[in-house]
């Protein structure tokens, strides 16, 4: 998914905020599902995030042009972890593991097969 930053998404030296890296990350993970056109929420039912290792390696800046990519490292009974990466120019600037909990009325439950099959294709 490619991502324009806006001068919202900077601090007042043009650098990409920190926070905004994890914001992007996100917007690429619900392009995903309305790609494939499955709700990221169904009644009591959803991902959640719980947990993130984040790296940041080099900076972005006002008016760049990042892309966002992500795989699926691996798919449990009711978790799964991607890997997220955010290039600039075909170099990676950063990158985040994210654990996500499928859960439903506020406990772990299993995935649904539709997003196994789904996810899938993104390892």
């Amino acid at each position: 998914m490619k991502i324009r930053v806006y001068y919202e998404d900077t601090d007042s030296q043009g650098v990409v905020y920190h926070t905004n890296y994890l914001k992007f990350c996100e917007r690429a993970r619900s392009d995903i599902f309305f790609r494939h056109n499955l709700p990221l929420h169904f009644e009591d039912q959803f991902f959640l995030v719980k947990k993130i290792e984040a790296e940041f390696i080099k900076p972005a800046f006002f008016s760049d042009i990042l892309e966002v990519r992500t795989s699926i490292k691996y798919i449990k009974k009711t978790s799964l972890c991607m890997v997220q990466s955010i290039y600039k120019d075909d170099e990676v600037i950063f990158e985040v593991d994210v654990l996500v909990v499928y859960v439903k009325s506020k406990k772990p439950y299993k995935i649904p097969q539709k997003f196994i099959d789904m996810l899938s294709l993104y390892k």
